[in-house]
């Protein structure tokens, strides 16, 4: 599940990405890793934060959460676009537990 953001990082407008790597990334259990980029689609998307492998989605937000704000990096919550093809059960875990990337 990939989802974008319009935002801002130092300042500067900027499309920002997060690409959910769900399913089974260990052999024992269903975990989550996320990928955050900045750009815009394609040749101009540069890879930013790498969250570690955790088994539930809202400690890999809460990484994303505490990098943006150590980083100075704003999303616009109300310019969310997701692509790509949805796991409905990602897509369900993800609206619930969104607020903990926006928390103030």
């Amino acid at each position: 599940m990939i989802v974008q953001y319009q935002g801002k990082k130092n300042g500067k407008s900027t499309t920002l990405t997060i690409k959910i790597n769900g399913g089974n990334l260990s052999k024992t259990s269903s975990n989550y890793e996320l990928f955050l980029y900045v750009g815009d689609k394609g040749a101009n998307q540069v890879p930013l934060f790498t969250t570690e492998i955790h088994q539930s989605l809202s400690n890999c937000l809460r990484e994303i959460y505490l990098f943006r704000k150590h980083n100075h990096i704003a999303f616009d919550a109300g310019s969310e676009i997701t692509i790509g093809d949805l796991n409905p059960y990602d897509q369900i875990l993800y609206d619930f537990l969104k607020p903990n990337l926006f928390a103030a």
